[in-house]
């Protein structure tokens, strides 16, 4: 295994692992923030006892992603260090302020965790609300860093050298607010319909559960919203990308041939042999219009850049459609699910609905996994997009396979424990006389979300 691919396989299995932990910080806070504000609203004890729960799942999540973090910035340095070597003056405001964002997510979590009954409730909720926008602004801060390297600004370069660096123009580039936006979006896609599948899943076996039932109801509303506002978010990176990224486009959409009226393709396989894209269903013109409003606008095809700029078409193109289909059936799960709740005034709770959100469960983070998939290898060669190639900012140590092999094995059993914690301190099923919402049932609730505080 040559240093380059032993740094970008581990630098992308690193990242794949701590995605998943960075998308929990953005969005399982909101769900908890929403829990303990209907209770605070209700006073049903089954929501307080929910937020007690998801605020434990939150805590697991945030205490492996600081480690997973870590690792990657480590990572960077090791294994990159002719890129930061020029790229560390440049973005290293957004990193700072993305480490001022976790320690404060850091301190609010903490008070959240050990302030109940030492604190007014609204205080707490406030504090609630400090955890889920600081966890936001810290996944916004690093994602505005990548976005710098899809679209450098902020400095002027000459003859190899760096200088009159801007350190705001280069977090707020012409890539931040349409790549900021659509993951923050994705991870509320994300964690809202992988936490509604799991609860669905308890509902196949005990539907009369309040505890699940509102947590199922409350995790499908954030996933359902969030995922039509997604859509616009889409439309927006599409055409970022159309503009300024056009061989990354080419390849996300197999488009070998420069041509007007472009059809946009689903599914199909490039060839770069033979430089086609077979067995693609193609809906014509289509793409020039998602991508600059124009039914006849021009859209460059792969054949009008050098090989050696080309990213890897398959792999892009692939993750592309993955990362498409995975959203269009979160879309119409959740729709189906606005319209059938609509429609019967209720929840929905019909046992093929249910297998429908447990499908849908995978979905949001197989998106996003592929999204940064498509986002970091379509920007290959360039490791800063037009500037630097990614193998001029390898590390040149040898036997970087070793490393490799060796986090992947830690990765894997984090993740199994991880799993484990979470089925035991999160997603059990409460006592059983959280079975209705009776209010004469409101002494044993107490005393299970006593229980619960406890436990935090």
């Amino acid at each position: 295994m040559t240093d380059l691919l032993a740094a970008r396989s581990q630098m992308a299995m690193s990242l794949a692992f701590h995605i998943a932990f960075a998308v929990v910080g953005i969005g399982m806070p909101l769900l908890m923030v929403i829990a303990e504000g209907m209770w605070l609203r209700t006073q049903n004890e089954t929501y307080l006892i929910l937020a007690k729960r998801w605020a434990k799942g939150t805590a697991v999540m945030f205490a492996v992603g600081a480690v997973s973090g870590t690792v990657l910035s480590f990572e960077l340095g090791l294994l990159w260090p002719g890129f930061m070597k020029h790229a560390g003056p440049i973005i290293g405001m957004p990193f700072s302020l993305e480490g001022f964002a976790f320690f404060t997510e850091a301190i609010f979590l903490g008070i959240y965790l050990y302030g109940w009954k030492r604190i007014s409730p609204k205080l707490h909720w406030y504090a609630g609300i400090m955890v889920a926008i600081s966890g936001a602004l810290s996944g916004i801060f690093v994602v505005m860093a990548n976005a710098w390297m899809n679209a450098p600004a902020g400095f002027h370069f000459k003859n190899g050298v760096y200088s009159k660096i801007d350190p705001w123009a280069a977090m707020f580039n012409k890539a931040s607010f349409s790549m900021c936006l659509h993951m923050t979006l994705a991870s509320f896609v994300a964690i809202g319909f992988t936490v509604a599948a799991i609860h669905a899943f308890v509902l196949l076996k005990n539907p009369g559960s309040a505890f699940h039932r509102k947590a199922f109801t409350i995790a499908l509303l954030v996933g359902g919203v969030s995922m039509p506002l997604q859509l616009v978010s889409g439309d927006i990176s599409a055409k970022f990308v159309a503009k300024y990224q056009p061989a990354k486009l080419a390849a996300m959409e197999g488009q070998w041939n420069t041509e007007k009226g472009a059809p946009l393709r689903i599914g199909g396989w490039p060839n770069e042999k033979t430089e086609t894209t077979c067995c693609a269903i193609e809906l014509p013109k289509m793409l020039s219009f998602l991508s600059f409003s124009d039914f006849n606008a021009e859209v460059k095809g792969l054949k009008a850049f050098k090989k050696e700029n080309r990213p890897p078409v398959a792999i892009v193109h692939l993750a592309f459609q993955l990362m498409v289909g995975a959203g269009m059936f979160m879309l119409f799960v959740g729709l189906l699910g606005g319209w059938l709740a609509w429609r019967k005034k209720e929840l929905p709770l019909q046992r093929w609905f249910l297998w429908l959100v447990v499908a849908s469960g995978p979905m949001g983070l197989l998106a996003i996994e592929a999204g940064w998939t498509v986002t970091e290898v379509g920007r290959q060669p360039w490791i800063i997009y037009g500037i630097m190639r990614t193998k001029d900012a390898v590390s040149p140590m040898p036997g970087l396979v070793v490393p490799f092999l060796g986090f992947t094995a830690l990765y894997i059993f984090l993740s199994f424990v991880v799993v484990q914690l979470l089925r035991r301190i999160v997603f059990q099923e409460p006592t059983p006389q959280l079975a209705d919402d009776h209010p004469s049932e409101g002494a044993n609730s107490t005393t299970e979300a006593n229980a619960a505080e406890g436990g935090a």
